[in-house]
């Protein structure tokens, strides 16, 4: 499908983007450099929670969130998407262990504290959070996949938000490892559209409608929001950073953060704009009744996958 083959090249072009800007140059370190020195505020309002949603991802963490995914995938008798959500998690995770080596961080002059702290990105809790969620959302049924798909990329928000009040990651690190994950999930998606029998059905009433949506909504606010504050504090970085202002700090944080919680939010929209076409409905069932035409006594038009040689 050449739709996915473009999501998956977009995900890699917009990391290498990311990368180039926050790694090798020096306003692109200075603003995330920005972002950690005033996450002050984060750490002193949501620090609690924020350390729990850490200490939540884990190396058992992402063993827990393997067997989650296979036993509903194998429970809905489905081997294959078992195996793709299975190799988006280890996939993703693998990725961002060897990038995390193989970027080099030059230093630029910026963020003295860390000078020899070398490259954080991308973020390996934010990885884990955020296969997690899209793992979990490719494998549910329809009904249940909506509020899942909203509380996991809510999730992966908040490990991804937590990591920057915490001073693990910088708020780049966040959002490419959202990009790592988005690639490997295209990458996934085009082998299981490819795989489909040539008797699944797309069932239109499994489109996500309000989940979509939301997610969206939420997700192209979100980010607006905090490119207009990091676009106001980049104007502004006259001065080294350990000399700006404290609340042009905070708010630099902030503008972070609205960036990072956006990015979930629009990785989960791409999955659910197309995750009726990549799980089509299970060729071995019928159709639910509530997924019936009116009266239950006509099913609703299905169309079927797009032939992967057209």
């Amino acid at each position: 499908m050449a739709w996915l083959g473009t999501l998956w090249l977009a995900n890699v072009v917009l990391f290498a983007a990311v990368a180039r800007v926050s790694v090798r140059s020096i306003r692109g370190q200075m603003l995330d450099t920005v972002a950690l020195y005033g996450n002050s505020f984060g750490r002193r309002t949501l620090d609690e929670p924020l350390d729990a949603a850490l200490n939540a991802v884990s190396t058992a963490s992402v063993g827990l969130i393997l067997v989650a995914i296979l036993v509903v995938a194998l429970a809905r008798r489905r081997l294959a998407l078992a195996v793709m959500s299975a190799a988006i998690v280890v996939g993703a995770s693998a990725s961002t262990y060897v990038l995390k080596r193989v970027i080099d961080r030059p230093f630029l002059g910026v963020d003295l504290d860390r000078a020899y702290a070398g490259n954080s990105l991308p973020s390996g809790h934010a990885t884990a959070a955020a296969a997690f969620a899209i793992g979990l959302t490719l494998v549910l049924p329809p009904r249940a996949r909506g509020a899942v798909s909203l509380i996991g990329a809510t999730y992966a928000a908040v490990v991804g938000v937590a990591t920057l009040s915490s001073g693990w990651h910088r708020p780049s690190d966040v959002v490419a490892a959202y990009l790592v994950v988005g690639g490997w999930t295209a990458a996934a998606s085009l082998v299981l559209v490819l795989t489909q029998p040539p008797t699944a059905v797309v069932v239109r009433a499994e489109r996500a409608g309000w989940s979509l949506v939301t997610s969206s909504a939420l997700g192209t606010c979100l980010v607006a929001m905090g490119l207009a504050v990091e676009l106001f504090i980049a104007q502004r970085m006259t001065d080294p950073v350990e000399q700006m202002a404290p609340a042009m700090l905070r708010l630099g944080y902030v503008g972070s953060v609205l960036v990072v919680a956006g990015a979930a939010y629009l990785m989960m929209a791409v999955v659910l704009f197309s995750v009726h076409r990549v799980v089509p409905h299970d060729p071995g069932r019928a159709v639910p009744i509530g997924l019936a035409g009116r009266g239950g006594s006509a099913p609703l038009p299905v169309t079927r996958p797009p032939d992967p040689t057209g």
